[in-house]
């Protein structure tokens, strides 16, 4: 069983959650606005990704650019990054998938078959 952090009209996390099911995988499907992860959560999960945190930022989205976030992320400790991204769920890469050991963010098939299934 994983946790997928994601969003329902987000066409790549339906991508995901069909790769995973149709591969035996059960997902605990999280609305990533309505459940936002906490600083907490974030945090932790960011440690076990083994990902720069700048990958958990959605820089494609309305509510990062809206927010000048390419020029203020830099200047933000991990800490205020943390803080932020739980403020706003659209602001998180999405899916972001873990099993409570692992975690990847975003979709592709083949990191998923190493990984997931």
């Amino acid at each position: 069983m994983v946790t997928m952090y994601g969003y329902p009209k987000c066409s790549t996390c339906v991508k995901a959650k069909k790769a995973l099911e149709n591969n035996g995988v059960e997902v605990d499907n999280k609305h990533i606005v309505d459940e936002t992860p906490s600083a907490a959560t974030i945090r932790e999960l960011h440690q076990k990704s083994g990902e720069p945190l700048k990958k958990f930022f959605n820089t494609s989205g309305q509510s990062y650019r809206a927010a000048g976030l390419k020029d203020r992320l830099p200047d933000l400790s991990e800490e205020e990054q943390y803080a932020l991204l739980a403020s706003d769920g659209m602001l998180l890469k999405r899916p972001i998938v873990t099993d409570g050991t692992d975690v990847t963010l975003g979709f592709k098939e083949e990191m998923y078959q190493g990984k997931w299934y």
